[in-house]
């Protein structure tokens, strides 16, 4: 059975094209579809519906070192009212079985925000660490998650909440609307600036309402993969995952050496000190045809790669892709694509293709 966002109704209201995703039922496009919404976050605001985002809320005087123990980056860091990226790994061979965004909401509080499928094994994972004290609940269904992004996003979202607007670039508040505290971070998944909202159920088709009512474009999970493309952003099944590292995903920044053990360590230093047989790279056309995952990297004759994620770049007017290549192939090279028979030419960059 598939979950529903609180915002279903609203969905279909507005003609959404709904797919099954992470177990969800969210939309892919509206009818204004996915180059229109895309390019409305490049260069005004939209809203998307990430309620499929799992939260769990870890609370208590050890919750600090339980997440330090679990996942790879160092909340030392930062301080309450911070948000952090982060990954954790699989203990025997440092496969990244999430990507996550940690919420530092005060002193004793977090929310961990896994991806749609990878909850379970989040909240696993923390059970592993066993801290007195601790609480950890999946709250998930008791809210609903607006992402409200690109260049005036925030002056939008000032006509609704001029407090939440005022949140900063990965910064964390709670702001009250209607008299009922919403959860505010300063994150997203698009390159633009803007922030994420956790609204309570009983307040998320209103506020949903009232964002919509300011001219802000609802965007459905096709413009958030093109727009996540561009901006360089690993997907998980894609980029990230079984089998993948955070530094083969050329995430090592993500990764503290210093903060002490936690989970997947060994494994990842094992790798580091052996040295990477393959590392993420981008790869920019020559011309509009859109690569696709899976579709082989070669240089000229000998395979050097394979393709993670693939599309057309709508601001840039041309094909770009992620890709695992051989640590050999140098930013810059030329290579080409299969693409199903035919060599396509591109040249080996560095993401992000846009930077705000």
């Amino acid at each position: 059975m598939l979950k529903h966002s609180p915002l279903d109704a609203r969905h279909r209201a507005l003609g959404a094209k709904l797919v099954p995703f992470g177990g969800w039922d969210m939309p892919l496009q509206y009818e204004t579809g996915t180059l229109a919404e895309h390019r409305a976050c490049r260069s005004d605001a939209v809203v998307f519906d990430v309620s499929h985002l799992g939260t769990v809320r870890v609370r208590g005087d050890g919750a600090f070192a339980m997440l330090q123990a679990t996942f790879t980056n160092d909340l030392g860091k930062i301080a309450p009212g911070r948000a952090q990226y982060t990954h954790l790994l699989e203990a025997r061979d440092a496969s990244v079985i999430d990507d996550i965004i940690v919420w530092w909401i005060d002193e004793v509080t977090f929310d961990v925000m896994p991806n749609a499928s990878n909850t379970d094994r989040v909240t696993g994972a923390l059970a592993e660490v066993h801290a007195s004290g601790v609480e950890v609940d999946e709250v998930t269904e008791s809210r609903a998650i607006l992402a409200i992004q690109g260049p005036h996003a925030r002056d939008k979202l000032r006509q609704v909440s001029a407090a939440a607007a005022e949140i900063g670039r990965f910064r964390v508040g709670t702001v009250r609307w209607h008299d009922v505290e919403i959860t505010v971070a300063g994150t997203g998944y698009t390159g633009e600036d803007g922030v994420e909202c956790a609204v309570p159920r009983s307040i998320a088709g209103a506020f949903w309402d009232a964002v919509l009512a300011e001219g802000v474009l609802p965007a459905g999970l096709g413009a958030r993969d093109t727009l996540r493309l561009e901006a360089g952003l690993p997907l998980h099944g894609h980029e990230l995952g079984d089998g993948i590292t955070t530094l083969e995903a050329n995430l090592g920044w993500v990764v503290s050496w210093t903060k002490g053990p936690f989970r997947g360590r060994d494994a990842l230093e094992r790798q580091r000190a052996q040295g990477l047989t393959r590392i993420l790279r981008g790869l920019a056309v020559d011309g509009r045809r859109p690569p696709r995952s899976d579709q082989p990297v070669l240089r000229g004759d000998e395979q050097v790669g394979v393709i993670t994620s693939g599309n057309f770049s709508p601001l840039l007017e041309q094909g770009i892709a992620l890709a695992f290549l051989r640590p050999d192939v140098a930013v810059g090279e030329a290579v080409t694509i299969d693409v199903r028979g035919t060599a396509i030419a591109a040249t080996v960059v560095d993401p992000p293709f846009y930077r705000h």
